[in-house]
């Protein structure tokens, strides 16, 4: 079993790195391989909107999101974590969501036009991180995150926000207060794996 955290932060050590890759150590149990994604450090290239089917590929393009697709796909979990900038998800989280419209494909040849066809991965678990300022507001952002799940057949188990109250990277690593939090996604998610098998 693959479980798969990816992070939109755009700098190294942040609080959204930290509280997905702090969930991914909360998941045990044996057979369980964990997989931590840093979209910043990746290359991937913008969705150009061509409006036709790459099937049998996920793509036209041959970028960095070929080897995580394949990792999605052979993933149980996914967790997508993000900072919130102008109350939406960072540019490196909304590049990779929009990566994954090609997770519903479209059926040009439908005989009664184009059909969009059962979302690919349905049926895996998931859940969502954010992390913003007190004053900040999540909604927007809650909101994009939560269609990539539903846009690609993802069940949200947990959704997890973090307030920060300073500009210190990875702030979150020194509040003990969420540490329960933490644990409790961690179990939301193995379990609704372990009870879908």
């Amino acid at each position: 079993m693959i479980i798969l955290g990816i992070s939109g932060s755009p700098t190294g050590g942040s609080s959204t790195d930290f509280l997905v890759e702090a969930i991914l150590d909360n998941i045990e149990g044996d057979h369980i391989k964990k997989r931590f994604i840093r979209l910043n450090e990746e290359s991937i290239l913008p969705c150009q909107a061509c409006g036709k089917s790459p099937e049998p590929d996920l793509c036209f393009f041959n970028d960095d999101m070929n080897d995580i697709f394949a990792l999605m796909k052979k993933s149980e979990g996914i967790i997508l974590g993000s900072p919130v900038y102008f109350d939406s998800v960072s540019a490196q989280t909304k590049l990779f969501i929009d990566r994954t419209n090609c997770l519903r494909p479209v059926d040009f040849e439908h005989p009664g036009g184009p059909r969009i066809k059962e979302p690919l991965f349905k049926g895996k678990k998931g859940g969502i991180i954010l992390v913003g300022g007190e004053q900040g507001n999540f909604e927007g952002a809650l909101r994009t995150a939560r269609a990539f799940f539903i846009w690609a057949g993802i069940d949200i188990v947990f959704e997890l926000e973090y307030r920060t109250k300073s500009f210190e990277p990875g702030e979150a690593r020194r509040d003990k207060s969420i540490e329960p939090k933490i644990k409790s996604c961690a179990d939301k998610l193995i379990g609704a794996i372990k009870s879908r098998k």
